[in-house]
């Protein structure tokens, strides 16, 4: 063997280790539309690194999906609220020498009630969550898909994005970051051969509503999606290299609405739609 198929031989070597550790990263995947996503990645045959605080039901994940599906599967708890997680996952990554090829930020959290009446840690929590881990950990492992030319990021926002959210106020702002953040970095990144995409579902039969204080009758829960069809939605839009997914007719409607209206009767009109939370 000459020095050139040696060198072409030793380039296959690398590409196939390189893919050998090309995994899916997705972050609070132990429920909801995290837990969908994981499901709809491994039947699609990714290998997959899955993140969230609840360690026994990732363990549970991991062995239904690599044993259902054939696929690898890592797993990590770790608490993103915290101020060094988003760094511990990445130096853990780093360790394993995984390369991320799909970044899935999936984690939130949210509350329900009224501002001045909020508690300080459930605000910072979702602050933490929403917006720092989602954008420390995308600046993190951004760079390294940036040298491949090869990534895909999928933010998951929500309707809520579109309009702000009385009742929910910060959760709502925290969700027109996303959508900002999510579309600005899909043009700066255009001709690199990375991908970004939001996607935006509505109200989704979840654990949510609960954690946030809601309860299981939420405000709008006439035509709740199933978190299956809000993950196959994400995944088919991301592989599209769509930059917004929004499921549904009914969502798609109400991001579009409100622009025809005064900003004043949208704000209102979210008032009115969650008025039960007021005394």
């Amino acid at each position: 063997m000459n020095g050139t198929e040696k060198d072409t031989a030793k380039g296959k070597q690398d590409e196939e280790a390189a893919s050998d550790n090309e995994i899916t990263l997705i972050t609070g995947a132990s429920s909801g539309i995290g837990r969908e996503l994981a499901r709809v990645f491994a039947e699609n045959g990714h290998a997959l690194f899955l993140v969230a605080r609840n360690r026994e039901r990732l363990d549970a994940l991991k062995e239904e999906l690599s044993e259902g599906h054939g696929v690898r599967v890592l797993t990590l708890s770790v608490d993103l609220s915290e101020v060094g997680g988003p760094k511990r996952l990445a130096g853990e990554l780093k360790s394993q020498g995984i390369v991320v090829e799909n970044l899935v930020n999936n984690a939130g959290s949210g509350d329900f009630g009224t501002f001045a009446e909020s508690e300080q840690e459930k605000i910072r929590e979702m602050l933490m969550v929403n917006i720092h881990a989602l954008t420390l950990l995308t600046r993190l492992l951004l760079p390294g898909m940036i040298e491949r030319r090869k990534g895909r990021i999928l933010n998951v926002g929500s309707v809520a994005g579109f309009i702000p959210g009385p009742c929910m106020a910060v959760y709502f702002a925290t969700k027109a970051y996303v959508l900002s953040l999510s579309e600005a970095l899909s043009i700066e990144l255009k001709g690199t051969g990375i991908t970004v995409t939001v996607l935006c579902p509505g109200t989704t039969n979840t654990e949510f509503f609960r954690r946030a204080g809601i309860g299981t009758t939420p405000p709008g829960r006439m035509g709740m999606m199933s978190p299956e069809t809000v993950a196959r939605a994400g995944y088919n839009g991301m592989m599209k290299e769509k930059t917004i997914v929004i499921p549904g007719l009914r969502n798609r409607l109400l991001t579009v609405l409100p622009r025809f209206f005064p900003r004043r009767v949208v704000r209102e009109g979210v008032w009115w739609a969650q008025g039960y939370c007021r005394k």
